[in-house]
């Protein structure tokens, strides 16, 4: 085979490969995401137990130390 025909095989092979990928559809947009109120809630909630733990433990030696 000469050259030439090599050529023709590699731009076959190439244009075989690329040919199904122009006429493939575009993905879809994903959807924007949302945020519920149950997360909302559950942070609040999370950040009141752990000031309610801060504050015990800053209020409890105060409390124990009256008692002896």
């Amino acid at each position: 085979m000469s050259l030439r025909n090599y050529a023709a095989v590699i731009a076959l092979i190439v244009f075989a490969v690329v040919s199904p990928l122009a006429g493939a559809q575009s993905l879809a947009p994903a959807p924007s995401p949302t945020s519920d109120g149950t997360s909302i809630d559950q942070g609040i909630a999370y950040l009141l137990m752990v000031l309610a733990l801060v504050l015990t433990y800053i209020i409890h030696p105060l409390d124990a130390s009256s008692f002896f």
